[in-house]
């Protein structure tokens, strides 16, 4: 394996755009446009045609592919973050993405807003409450098959919890983001996933395989995308039905979502400044107010207590976490850990290229330490105060929580009512699941028409608009063919999806570090003239 020789930037005669198409004031990439928007509009057909068999053959697939692969989805993410950790105390820590005198375009804290609202806020809204509560109670099975309601139930639920949100999924997010936005700011290549893979395939990545490895990242974004989007009207429609009686359904979640998908365009129509910046501010400034608030009303001092006791347990239970072998606790195992690996890695390409986006001028080792460490300590802070208080509405016998978890989509705001102002609460929570599937739609079409657009990042606004309605539309689809068990559905979307990009991610990796190399030995060179 052999890396192309040259100055800083690579030599090639690819231009950005070479192989679009114009079509109808549209352009875009010719193949990678038409199979990818072919694909989804087929599986939307075909959901929408025959719903039960879609759901069938997506349960099937999900089925075999954690029979077959679990060791392999167990794996990626701890070896990924050790390359991570690898690459930020190497020499090659000190390169700047965009080189040496580039400047960042966005100050740290809306860098860390964007970070969080892109990459895990539905999330946090979704499970804050429930997972933690969910191993604790053994509402669907407990992490290491652990005796429910006892303290080291209370233990792993936290640091189970704080394992599949923390570091390791960041670490899959980071490399990608690294790989793309090295290759464009550094090497002069387009940014879209196949210029990550040039250090090994060369002018060839502009051909066959890079269709290939293109095409395969925008189908993991639209479903690992389409799953988020899921996720959050399912609860959006249940905090709605909790406050107003109004009977949750498929349907109302579907109007949900095309009311949402109208709202991501308006903000696609916005610009990144305009758009998903103001909203991310907007969001994270009512996100910490309103953590602020349950960890004032909740048990303040169990909640400040936990912090650093769930973080040590995190530390301490990863080991016995990430093994998958000889595990008796295979379903839970399957159902929690493998479908947020499955999760993480098919919404890379998307979180990546976004955090590659507002994330040149950093240095690779100053990349680390913010997209990292800085989720990581807003994780341990939101599960322990959200998670703490559920826990304890449960154990006290307390509001709809004292008999256990009906759903997990309705335990923020069973939580919620058992605090003062549940309606005002309440209210933030729905807006806020809003927003943030408002701004993951709106940076998710930003990502999937620069990938199809053959890196392009000033392409016709139409084109965003339409894979904001593609998002829209999958994930509908999804609810749609999952008929009442939606989660399962949406689920197996994901782990099917994310199948094939798992091996792109892998191989990114070694690419990634040939690039660096040689990005670092023209530094090198250079500093040899100067000298």
């Amino acid at each position: 394996m052999s890396e192309p020789e040259g100055d800083a930037e690579y030599t090639t005669d690819y231009e950005v755009g070479q192989d679009n198409v114009e079509w109808f004031g549209l352009d875009i990439h010719n193949p990678v446009f038409f199979l990818s928007a072919g694909l989804v509009l087929v599986f939307a057909v075909t959901s929408l045609v025959f719903p039960q068999a879609t759901g069938f053959a997506l349960q099937a697939s999900r089925t075999w592919t954690l029979e077959t692969f679990d060791w392999l989805f167990a794996l990626t993410p701890p070896l990924i973050l050790l390359f991570c950790l690898a690459l930020a105390f190497s020499p090659l820590g000190k390169i700047r993405l965009g080189g040496p005198d580039a400047k960042p375009d966005f100050n740290i804290p809306s860098w860390i807003a964007m970070l969080f609202a892109a990459g895990v806020g539905i999330g946090f809204m979704f499970y804050g409450s429930a997972e933690p509560l969910a191993y604790y109670s053994d509402w669907f099975g407990t992490p290491l098959n652990v005796e429910a309601d006892t303290e080291e139930a209370r233990k792993l639920a936290f640091s189970a919890t704080l394992f599949h949100w923390g570091v390791a999924p960041w670490g899959v997010y980071a490399v990608v983001g690294l790989a793309l936005g090295f290759f464009a700011y550094n090497k002069g290549l387009p940014l879209t996933i196949r210029s990550a893979f040039y250090p090994i395939l060369g002018d060839r990545v502009w051909g066959f395989w890079g269709h290939v490895i293109d095409t395969f990242a925008v189908i993991s974004t639209v479903f690992g995308l389409a799953t988020t989007i899921g996720i959050g009207a399912a609860q959006a429609s249940s905090g709605i039905g909790f406050l107003t009686g109004v009977q949750v359904s498929v349907g109302l979640q579907t109007l949900l979502i095309a009311a949402i998908t109208g709202l991501a365009v308006i903000s696609v129509l916005r610009g990144l400044d305009g758009g998903v910046k103001l909203l991310s501010d907007i969001n994270m400034t009512i996100a910490v107010i309103l953590m602020l608030f349950v960890l004032i009303a909740g048990p303040t001092l169990a909640i400040i207590m936990g912090l650093g006791e769930n973080f040590l347990a995190y530390l301490t239970d990863t080991p016995a976490l990430t093994n998958w072998f000889g595990r008796e606790d295979t379903a839970w195992f399957h159902d929690w850990t493998i479908f947020y690996w499955a999760w993480w890695i098919s919404w890379s390409p998307f979180v990546g290229m976004f955090i590659a986006r507002i994330s040149k001028g950093r240095t690779v080792r100053e990349y680390f330490s913010v997209v990292l460490l800085a989720p990581v300590a807003i994780c341990v802070l939101w599960f322990t105060t959200f998670g703490e208080t559920a826990i304890q509405q449960y154990e006290n016998g307390q509001g709809e929580l004292g008999d256990g978890m009906t759903t997990a989509a309705l335990t923020l705001f069973h939580m919620l009512d058992s605090l003062p102002f549940s309606i005002i609460t309440s209210c933030a929570a729905i807006f806020l699941l809003v927003v943030f599937i408002v701004t993951s739609a709106d940076s998710g079409a930003l990502v999937i028409d620069s990938i199809t657009s053959g890196g392009k990042t000033d392409a016709p606004v139409p084109q965003r608009v339409f894979w904001a309605c593609m998002l829209g539309v999958t994930a509908s689809m999804l609810l749609y063919g999952g008929g009442r068990d939606t989660l399962n559905s949406l689920q197996a979307g994901t782990i099917t999806a994310a199948l094939p990009f798992t091996s792109i991610l892998l191989a990114s990796c070694i690419s990634l570090f040939l690039g660096m190399r040689h990005e670092h030995r023209a530094m090198k060179g250079l500093e040899d003239i100067d000298a």
